[in-house]
């Protein structure tokens, strides 16, 4: 071709390039084999030859090179080793001239030995297992030595690494002048298909005793020959004997009982024509009038056009089930008889809390249609401080410390109002013993728990209508016995004719203070008695934030003197019940008290706001003022005449009057308080 040899062929390996220059400089034969990656990533396999061409003086004038593409051979080369791999197949093979073993690397792995283990015959023998695989290898070899017999067997070895293997043993003797010479063969792991094939029979010998023992019947229909084969069990489910039985499709149908018989010979017309699943179940009737119910399932076996060949299938006796669900049947619909019609509520719930199903009594004692509660779960309408105790008993149910709880709770209506229930929740499990649901009974006690509310209310207001008349009995009985004392000792001082003129209108002077305040006195616990009064009052709804801001308006001088900082977040719609000059005298008093007890050495500030509380509003007035040592005047706070900071200008009465007329409300004030901090007043007044 006129051209250099590796610019015409150019994709060559580079150890092909140096043998040559090998054989150039005097190098008689070189050959080697090698792989060359080309730019797509394909690869190709070369091999070559290369022969020197000497003249008679040795010297070297040309080449002979063989070069072959054997990317194809190497190619099967790699597949076949890999599926010797794949397959777990060694070779083998003994030497008998010289008494030598080979075995392959995948033959040393089947027996677990090293890779630079040499194997020889008599040590070999003994890697088969003791007994029938040992002895069985010893013949075969034995008679493959003396006879040429080949053999091809599956037999057991013992590692070593002590497992025991299932292996395939082949065999080839080849004999040379009636003399055996040398045996090959191959050695395959079997282990994974040989328990295969042991499981598969045990799995068979266990089925074939099940059906006899569970009286599983098993029978073949040829739908070409119309011919019916039947297994011993099919005879004792239909109580005939084989002598009895046609064998054919007709007098399988005769055994059918005929109410029965239209609808099972549609199901096998279906199943042959592909249209559904054989699955059914009919009776049958015994030659003694005996009627037993008879459970049938099938496969149909196709050729490759889709034609039905044969129906292979088995029927099972499901009498004492059929019997066992008719009166299951029956045992349902008396107990949803009694789950729809039951005056108490009850729910079925699932795991995750939705309700499954619900009674009228539950929907009504909640308002809610039957649909909308299955769309909703138990915590969607559980009061949120009762939820985590119903909870918590619930996984007592699950984790098997309980089977079932009892517990008073309060569920929310449709429209967000309370209901009080006495819940029963029970457990109801599955064949498996797991849970599959709960079963709630719902008893409505909303009456019994207002009436006891009320009773309650009641009570605690006769006892505090009792301690406040005891209170103010001793208040009365103190005061004005002080003020008794005082005018009886004046009027004696009066009455002495010894006194000067001086001293006398001096006595006058007391006498007068005497008087003025027993007339204050007085007038303090008629306020009282007032408030007292307007118990009986009929509550009205008083907007809160007009009467806060017209209190906030009425001390505007008061609070632009001091310098207040007055914050207010009450919401424009927010509406108590209560009597109108109560609540302006209540908001009056807390917040001149805030202003009167300010802390003068830091920036005063007041805070009104007030929040919704179910079916209270708190309203809270909180200051940055002195505060009040509650731990040395928490009992005396809301008494008469009680006062904690030595302020000339307090009587001791406000904080009494705001008391009383909050509680004349249904109301109950309460406060918190750290000296040098500031004082919060929280009032709960009737939402209305």
């Amino acid at each position: 071709m006129g051209k250099p040899f590796f610019e015409s062929m150019p994709k060559l390996p580079e150890e092909l390039r140096l043998d040559i220059g090998y054989c150039l400089e005097g190098v008689s034969f070189r050959t080697d084999t090698m792989r060359v990656i080309l730019e797509n990533g394909d690869s190709v396999w070369y091999e070559w030859k290369i022969d020197a061409i000497k003249d008679e003086d040795d010297v070297v004038n040309g080449l002979i090179l063989v070069l072959e593409d054997i990317s194809e051979r190497k190619l099967d080369e790699a597949h076949l080793i890999k599926s010797q791999q794949v397959a777990r197949i060694g070779g083998w093979e003994v030497e008998l001239v010289n008494n030598t073993i080979y075995w392959s690397s995948i033959t040393r792995e089947i027996h677990e030995v090293p890779k630079d283990y040499i194997p020889n015959l008599k040590d070999w023998i003994f890697f088969f297992k003791e007994g029938f695989s040992r002895d069985t290898i010893t013949k075969l070899v034995q008679a493959g030595i003396e006879h040429g017999t080949p053999w091809d067997t599956e037999l057991q070895i013992v590692t070593a690494n002590g497992r025991e293997v299932w292996v395939r043993a082949i065999g080839e003797p080849e004999m040379m002048d009636g003399k055996c010479v040398r045996i090959t063969g191959t050695f395959q792991d079997i282990e994974r298909r040989k328990k295969a094939e042991i499981e598969h029979k045990n799995v068979s010998e266990r089925l074939t005793l099940a059906t006899k023992s569970a009286g599983i019947g098993i029978w073949e229909y040829d739908i070409q020959n119309n011919e019916v084969f039947w297994d011993p069990n099919m005879y004792i489910l239909y109580g005939i004997e084989a002598s009895d039985f046609a064998g054919v499709y007709e007098a399988w149908q005769a055994s059918v009982l005929p109410e029965d018989l239209e609808k099972t010979s549609q199901a096998v017309q279906d199943a042959i024509e592909g249209k559904k699943d054989f699955n059914t179940t009919f009776r049958v009737k015994w030659p003694n009038g005996q009627v037993r119910w008879i459970k049938a399932e099938a496969t149909v076996i196709r050729n490759k056009q889709g034609t039905a060949l044969q129906m292979i299938g088995i029927n099972t006796d499901v009498t004492e089930l059929k019997i066992a669900q008719l009166q299951l049947v029956t045992s349902e619909e008396s107990l949803q008889g009694a789950f729809e019609n039951s005056s108490v509520g009850m729910a079925l719930v699932g795991m995750d809390g939705t309700f499954i199903q619900v009674n009228q009594s539950f929907c009504r004692s909640l308002g809610y249609t039957n649909s909308e509660l299955l769309r909703l779960t138990f915590q969607d309408i559980t009061h949120p401080d009762d939820l985590e105790i119903d909870l918590s008993l619930l996984r007592e149910v699950v984790e098997g410390k309980r089977s079932t709880y009892q517990i008073e709770k309060r569920y929310f209506d449709k429209k967000g109002q309370l209901v009080y229930v006495l819940l029963t929740v029970t457990s109801v499990k599955k064949i498996d013993g797991e849970i599959s649901h709960f079963i709630s009974q719902i008893v409505d006690i909303s009456s019994r728990i207002n009436a006891e509310k009320k009773l309650k209310g009641l009570l605690q207001l006769t006892t505090n209508q009792n301690n406040s008349l005891l209170n103010f009995a001793h208040i009365v009985s103190h005061n004005l016995r002080s003020h008794a004392a005082n005018l009886t000792m004046i009027s004696e001082f009066l009455l002495d004719d010894t006194l000067s003129q001086e001293e006398r209108k001096d006595t006058l002077t007391m006498l007068g203070r005497a008087s003025h305040g027993l007339n204050e006195t007085i007038a303090h616990l008629n306020e009282v008695v007032q408030v007292k009064l307007e118990t009986e009052k009929k509550l009205k709804v008083v907007p809160l934030r007009k009467t806060v801001d017209k209190i906030l308006m009425d001390v505007n001088a008061l609070i632009n003197e001091n310098k207040i900082q007055v914050k207010v977040n009450v919401p424009a719609e927010m509406q108590v019940k209560g009597v109108a000059a109560y609540m302006e005298s209540i908001i009056l008093n807390l917040v001149t008290n805030a202003i009167k007890y300010r802390d003068h050495q830091k920036e005063c500030a007041l805070t009104i706001h007030a929040v919704n509380q179910g079916q209270y509003i708190e309203l809270l007035v909180e200051d940055n003022g002195l505060g009040i040592d509650l731990e040395r005047y928490g009992q005396k706070l809301f008494g008469m005449y009680k006062t904690f900071h030595g302020n000339k200008d307090a009587r001791g009465i406000g904080l009494f009057i705001t008391k009383n007329q909050i509680e004349s409300m249904g109301g109950r004030i309460e406060v918190e308080s750290e000296i040098n901090i500031g004082t919060k007043f929280r009032v709960k007044l009737l939402k209305a």
